[in-house]
């Protein structure tokens, strides 16, 4: 039996629509099956995420298409969930059978192997739409659409026989472009409407720059970026104002735990030869980049620490000085008043314990 394609157009009966706010945006899937199924890990899983937010799950263990979201729990009815389980049980099918034809195809008698498929579409802010369908087999490319001209991407030599085979009827990659092209972009702005609440907000990104010792004399300065929403950013280090971004390490845009995302660029310098370095980013709840400039610790400022450190430790010394002062000074007055009071008074005594 040959590998077959698979789309599986989540809701397609319905007749998505709804606006959204600017973009980017976007809707994207991930499949995987694997041949050696366990505890925690399921033969084949299905998910769905609108910027990057849960939106539908799947697993062969509950073989139930279910919500993500609060919001697509309220909005989404029963119909198109028993729609969603039925092309996801069909997903799952065809993944165990495909897994089986690529082990014969790769030379494989056994061992565990993963066969995944990501594909969605994206709707930017000037309103242009993209999109992606894209097989992996064992973390490795496998096959991708080349949706502009309508014909498929081989990876290797095994992924060739699956690329004559799929680009024999063009009608296949045609019907995947439509479908990234018209439908998804549909599904996405119906999703966007139904969760506005959550995926049309924005939350300014809050940037925090430090700096830290690393080698050789070199300092490492590092801009935090985080608390912002939606998760698409953009951040670079400038150097006399310009971008250096061969320079800069991005790190990955993560989840913050509150609903927000957070990242971090780093960048070495000799801070003996230049200092003029800032932090610039770039985000759709900003009407212009965000620049945050580092500042090296002045030597200047360093002094006056210092002195300012220095006066506080001598009035704490003069204090106590004078303090006790005025106690020795409490005690003598109050012998000399004991020896005129006379042995037989205990007034002087009493009057000096009190004290």
């Amino acid at each position: 039996m040959e590998l077959l394609v698979l789309l599986v157009l989540l809701g397609a009966a319905a007749s998505p629509g709804g606006g959204s706010g600017p973009g980017p945006h976007s809707l994207h899937y991930f499949y995987t099956g694997v041949s050696e199924p366990g505890p925690g890990l399921p033969e084949f899983s299905g998910a769905g995420y609108v910027d990057g937010q849960l939106v539908i799950t799947y697993s062969s263990e509950t073989q139930r298409a279910q919500p993500g979201t609060a919001w697509m729990e309220r909005n989404v009815g029963p119909e198109q969930w028993e729609r969603d389980t039925w092309n996801l049980r069909v997903a799952q099918s065809v993944f165990r059978e495909d897994l089986d034809i690529l082990r014969g195809r790769y030379n494989q008698s056994g061992g565990f192997h993963t066969y995944q498929l990501k594909y969605g579409c994206e709707l930017q802010g000037d309103s242009s739409t993209g999109g992606f369908y894209q097989y992996a087999y064992d973390g490795r490319d496998f096959v991708s659409l080349d949706k502009d001209r309508e014909t498929w991407v081989a990876a290797d030599d095994g992924a060739q026989v699956t690329k004559r085979k799929w680009d024999a009827d063009r009608s296949d990659a045609q019907r995947y472009r439509i479908y990234l092209e018209r439908e998804c972009i549909k599904w996405l702005g119906k999703y966007l409407e139904y969760g506005k609440e959550t995926l049309q907000r924005t939350e300014p990104p809050r940037v925090q720059v430090s700096d830290r010792p690393s080698r050789d004399g070199l300092t490492t300065l590092s801009c935090r970026v985080h608390g912002f929403y939606p998760r698409n950013v953009a951040v670079v280090w400038l150097k006399k104002g310009v971008a250096v971004p061969q320079e800069t390490n991005c790190g990955d845009v993560v989840p913050s735990g509150d609903g927000t995302y957070q990242t971090r660029a780093t960048i070495e310098i000799d801070p003996s030869r230049e200092t003029d370095y800032t932090c610039s980013v770039e985000h759709p709840s900003l009407a212009a980049d965000l620049r945050v400039p580092w500042g090296p610790k002045s030597n200047v400022m360093l002094i006056v620490g210092v002195v300012i450190g220095v006066l506080v430790l001598v009035a704490a010394v003069t204090g106590a000085v004078v303090f006790l002062r005025k106690k020795n000074s409490g005690y003598k007055a109050a012998a000399a008043h004991e020896g005129s009071a006379g042995s037989g008074s205990n007034q002087g005594s009493d009057t000096c314990v009190k004290a």
